[in-house]
């Protein structure tokens, strides 16, 4: 058994953000120019912006493509973090909507994470399938990169948006939304927040070398954890409200890394 990553990562630091739902494009980013990756995992979600944020150099990727039209179960991952590993890209912040398990995490709010139980299947989950000379395993023990999880809540502080510090993301295959069953078992299995995208991303951003973080912003309660069902535009509202304070700690961040 080996313990490795796809190649040592590239010497000094360039930030990636890659957006989920509500962050198509970045508000305040100066685009200088876009970049066509082609990967042998196939196509990302879309051309890779390269620009400025709050005068500081980063790239930005759109996880369900600039347009909003890849589904959760249909993004591909190796496709978009392999794409940003080829260009140069050594740290990735990564913004994602969820729904909150724990009672705390009332719509709105922004946390990151540090753990994650996955519950996704049929996604390209490894770079580490085929022409192998030894089989490969990566330390996952702890899922985000520590150091780039506290610049992430280091910038929420230097920016004055509170930040929920910890929790574990259960990543669901979607696109539908839960049952209030599935919420619950969830939440015995220990999980404070709910998504679809954050598997096998985070894992394959560790095979490939990359420093990896997390922002997710509260856009529901879970299943069965607010009253009435689930609708869109609720979701929307809350990921309207919260997107302006993820952008004021994405200015940050790019200041600290």
């Amino acid at each position: 058994m080996a313990t490795s990553t796809v190649g040592d990562p590239l010497p000094g630091r360039r930030l990636a953000i890659i957006g989920g739902t509500g962050l198509t494009s970045l508000e305040g980013l100066v685009i200088e120019r876009r970049e066509v990756v082609s990967t042998r995992w196939g196509e990302p979600s879309g051309p890779v912006s390269h620009g400025t944020l709050a005068g500081k150099s980063v790239a930005f990727l759109p996880r369900h493509g600039y347009r909003h039209t890849i589904p959760p179960h249909r993004v591909n991952y190796r496709a978009n973090i392999w794409a940003l590993r080829t260009i140069g890209i050594t740290h990735v912040v990564a913004v994602a909507a969820v729904g909150g398990i724990d009672a705390a995490l009332e719509p709105g709010c922004l946390v990151v994470p540090s753990q994650i139980v996955d519950y996704t299947w049929s996604r390209g989950h490894s770079f580490f399938e085929d022409e192998l000379d030894h089989v490969v395993h990566i330390d996952f023990t702890e899922p985000y990169e520590s150091e780039l999880r506290g610049l992430v809540l280091e910038a929420g502080r230097g920016a004055g948006v509170a930040l929920t510090d910890g929790g574990t993301y259960a990543a669901m295959q979607g696109p539908r939304l839960e049952t209030a069953a599935e919420i619950d078992r969830l939440e015995r299995d220990g999980c404070t927040l709910v998504g679809m995208t954050g598997m096998p991303e985070a894992a394959l951003a560790r095979e490939a070398g990359l420093a990896y973080a997390h922002l997710a912003v509260v856009v529901n309660p879970a299943a069965g954890r607010g009253e009435g069902p689930i609708t869109m535009e609720q979701i929307e509202g809350h990921l309207r409200a919260g997107m302006g304070r993820v952008r004021a700690v994405l200015e940050q961040v790019v200041r600290l890394v």
